[in-house]
């Protein structure tokens, strides 16, 4: 667990600025990895996507800035802004960048 606190604010400033520079239009950074608890954050440009994974025990994803559409492999669509919190179904899903975003990523990778 990080010992000192994180300025959310600036991790998606200086993410999205990475991710404007990536040619796949990504940056991310795992910011709390304790046990089986993980926080990332993750930046992605507009049309920029993480194709369809695997979903953890548990997830949930915070939207920090922008918009992000969450689908699944059962055809659902959520389309999520800045500012909104989402539980991550249990299924394949897939999250694409409907404009420039930052999401903060909270998974659970196993269970007791």
């Amino acid at each position: 667990m990080p010992e000192t606190t994180q300025d959310l604010t600036a991790l998606a400033d200086d993410h999205l600025n990475a991710a404007r520079a990536d040619a796949h239009g990504r940056s991310a950074r795992l910011l709390v990895h304790d046990g089986p608890l993980r926080q990332s954050v993750i930046a992605l440009t507009s049309g920029s996507a993480l194709d369809d994974h695997v979903t953890p025990p548990a997830a949930s994803l915070q939207v920090l800035r922008g918009k992000v559409r969450l689908t699944t492999e059962a055809g659902g669509e959520h389309l999520l802004a800045a500012g909104e919190l989402w539980a991550v179904p249990k299924e394949r899903h897939g999250l694409l960048a409907v404009e420039d975003s930052v999401v903060l990523l909270t998974a659970v990778t196993a269970t007791a």
